[in-house]
């Protein structure tokens, strides 16, 4: 099993892991045709992308916080992820 966090953000990269997830790779670019069946993938996915992961038997943990408009755009800490109730959560997608 290969778990990937699809970010462009090393803070939130050390944020799953204090949460206890252990990241093989963070990649800023996604293509969903790497994905063995038990690969988890985390991050914030257009629901197509989701789907995909899913359909090829991989886990899909979704990434969401309340970032204040403020903060949108900028490189957030893992204490203000927290700050900002960051949680990762499974969802199983299916395309109909």
């Amino acid at each position: 099993m290969t778990t990937y966090f699809i970010t462009r953000h090393q803070g939130a990269a050390q944020w799953a892991e204090q949460q206890g997830f252990k990241i093989d790779h963070v990649l800023s670019h996604f293509d969903a045709q790497i994905i063995q069946k038990g690969d988890r993938v985390l991050g914030t996915l257009p629901v197509n992308l989701a789907a995909e992961v899913c359909m090829r038997g991989g886990e899909y943990f979704h990434l969401s916080l309340d970032v204040p408009p403020e903060y949108r755009g900028k490189e957030l800490s893992p204490q203000q992820m927290d700050a900002f109730g960051a949680q990762l959560q499974a969802f199983y997608i299916t395309a109909q």
